[in-house]
C-alpha cells in the first residue's frame, strides 16, 4: 500500500527535492504551493500525510494545518 502525501512549499527547488525523495520511496506526492491549492488538493485527495511550509505567500502552515483538521 503507497502513502500519499501533501506537500506545500512555496520554494519550486525544494518542493521538487523533497517530491522527487518521497517517490523514490514509493510515496504518492501531491504538491501545493499556496495555502489554497494545499487546501483544494488535500480536499480533493485526502492524504495520509500532509507536509507544510510555515511561510507561504497566502497565509502560513499553521493556519492551514488547522484548516485541515476540521
Amino acid at each position: 500500500m503507497s502513502y500519499k502525501i501533501l506537500l506545500v512549499d512555496d520554494e519550486p527547488a525544494l518542493r521538487h527535492m523533497v517530491r522527487d525523495i518521497l517517490l523514490a520511496e514509493q510515496y504518492i506526492v501531491f504538491t501545493a504551493a499556496t495555502c489554497a491549492e494545499g487546501a483544494a488538493v488535500a480536499t480533493a485527495e485526502r492524504p495520509d500525510a500532509v507536509l507544510l511550509d510555515v511561510m507561504l505567500p497566502d497565509g502560513d502552515g499553521f493556519s492551514l494545518f488547522q484548516r485541515l483538521r476540521q
